[in-house]
């Protein structure tokens, strides 16, 4: 019996130094400030050119990984683009988005900034040995709502003649489900004021749509009802047919808060959706 238990013991930490010279054999490259947009179009509008960028962090080598699109927070009004620190050195590609702000640029143009920069990636991805059919749409609060919209109105990817079906999974941070706030505050209405239109990701609840995990903070500390929104979001999805829609509440964080727990769970909601491809 000792025996067995030393080999068992032995088998675990070789498994694990195994582990760790993999890791250490991929290095990771950082391609910063690509542009997204055709240079025709940013030869026209200089915030366009200064705003529309995106950082490509991926494991250099390697072929048919997954990638992470990760657009950032800040109300369509503020942030910058950014690779979290918890996704880096995962086996993933990571891709931070920048985008226009509102009051500058109108929350469309901003959501059109957001299918622009997923067409790019769904054109260049593979150059960097990437699947395109690998991409996982994630982001926290306004970038939430923004891959929510993209993926959700498939009008927006069909303009570059792209099937928003073909986005592998959609998880987003504590993302808007009603119609942005920010959009709201441009037509007068108040912060607390709830609008479901067509600039709303519950507009568009479809059974086709790719699957679906919702991230949340705790409902009670949560920005608006956030949790709320999410929750009937969820539940209409299932009630048009999709299969694959899933809701999870971060029991004690508030809205700002929510990511650090949720990133050790996109984590694994990506590893279980690619089990096949994952070591």
């Amino acid at each position: 019996m000792k025996q067995r238990q030393y080999l068992q013991q032995l088998l675990l930490v070789s498994c694990f130094f195994y582990v760790l010279n993999l890791n250490a054999q991929t290095n990771y490259q950082l391609e910063q400030n690509l542009h997204y947009y055709p240079a025709a179009i940013e030869q026209k509008d200089a915030y366009i050119a200064s705003q529309c960028k995106l950082d490509l962090y991926f494991p250099k080598g390697q072929k048919n990984f997954a990638t992470i699109v990760w657009f950032h927070g800040g109300g369509l009004t503020g942030g910058s683009k950014e690779i979290p620190k918890a996704l880096m050195e995962k086996g993933y590609a990571v891709i931070g988005v920048g985008y226009r702000l509102s009051p500058k640029a109108t929350v469309p143009a901003i959501i059109e900034d957001a299918a622009a920069a997923m067409a790019w990636i769904f054109q260049h991805i593979g150059d960097y040995g990437g699947d395109p059919d690998k991409l996982i749409l994630t982001g926290h609060s306004a970038g939430g709502y923004l891959g929510m919209m993209v993926t959700l109105d498939k009008s927006y990817l069909a303009k570059y003649q792209i099937d928003a079906n073909r986005i592998a999974a959609l998880i987003p941070f504590s993302g808007q489900a009603i119609s942005h706030f920010t959009y709201r505050k441009a037509q007068g209405m108040a912060a607390l004021q709830p609008t479901i239109d067509k600039y709303a990701p519950l507009f568009f609840v479809r059974a086709d749509a790719p699957p679906m995990m919702l991230i949340t903070g705790d409902r009670e500390l949560e920005l608006y009802g956030r949790y709320e929104e999410n929750a009937y979001l969820n539940r209409m999805m299932q009630l048009v047919g999709h299969k694959k829609t899933s809701l999870y509440e971060l029991d004690g964080f508030d809205h700002g808060g929510m990511p650090e727990p949720a990133f050790p769970l996109l984590l694994r909601l990506i590893k279980s959706e690619f089990k096949k491809d994952t070591k």
